[in-house]
């Protein structure tokens, strides 16, 4: 399986950090970002990764030129922002029309990725999008889901302020060829994976719960949290053991 990492955002909210550093590679004790999220990858079977950007694209290049990984690497740079499904679309080739792990490179999250993927590989019948979630303090920020008893969404609340509970969206997926059907029917070069995908697809999307650990570094309150959270868990955890 092959992995696409979205990391063009501006991190408008993060200013001004996000003025000379990309979002992507804010520090949390003492590693950017997307440390982690390579670290985690390259515990699963992925093949390659491939990652999208736009804002300070250069700040990422010279990170990637600088690091070692144990899977190759490939960046894109988006001259327009395209939208989450829209990158997805835009790079299609990569795929070669099998499964796509898609992760928006501005979260912290802690899980086992092959316990992810095999969510995927055992869905059953008609599920097209297996949706990592978590539980969250600050449902008013986040995607809020609502499963039926095998899991499977069956309802998706958007940044609504009303209470619809606290298993949010994690915005890691694995989707398969038919959502890329969908995307490209849309004839957008723009779309939206959370507000124009995921409301089309309740009832073929199950899910896996992180109850590790997961956090949007979206602003600086949740910045801030993570910074103070992420020492203790290291020290909870052993994660060549664990994850």
């Amino acid at each position: 399986m092959k992995a696409l990492l979205l990391a063009a955002g501006l991190g408008s909210r993060l200013r001004p950090i996000t003025n000379v550093t990309p979002k992507c590679l804010v520090e949390i004790y003492g590693r950017p970002l997307l440390d982690y999220w390579f670290d985690l990858l390259g515990k699963g079977d992925i093949d390659e990764v491939i990652i999208n950007t736009h804002h300070l694209a250069d700040e990422v290049s010279t990170y990637l030129q600088n690091r070692f990984f144990q899977i190759p690497v490939r960046q894109v740079y988006e001259k327009e922002l395209l939208g989450t499904a829209g990158t997805l679309l835009k790079n299609r080739t990569f795929y070669q029309n099998e499964p796509i792990l898609l992760i928006h490179a501005d979260n912290l999250s802690v899980f086992s990725l092959k316990k992810f993927i095999d969510t995927f590989i055992s869905r059953q019948r008609g599920i097209e999008i297996t949706m990592m979630t978590f539980t969250t303090d600050i449902p008013e920020n986040c995607g809020i889901v609502e499963l039926d008893h095998d899991g499977v969404v069956i309802k998706f609340y958007e940044k609504s302020q009303l209470d619809h509970g606290r298993i949010a969206n994690g915005a890691v997926y694995i989707v398969s060829p038919a959502v890329l059907n969908f995307i490209e029917s849309l004839k957008k070069s723009e779309v939206d994976f959370s507000t124009e995908v995921i409301p089309k697809f309740l009832g073929k999307i199950n899910t896996f719960h992180n109850d590790i650990y997961h956090r949007d570094i979206g602003n600086h309150s949740s910045l801030e949290l993570a910074r103070s959270e992420f020492p203790s868990l290291f020290k909870e955890w052993n994660f060549e053991r664990d994850i």
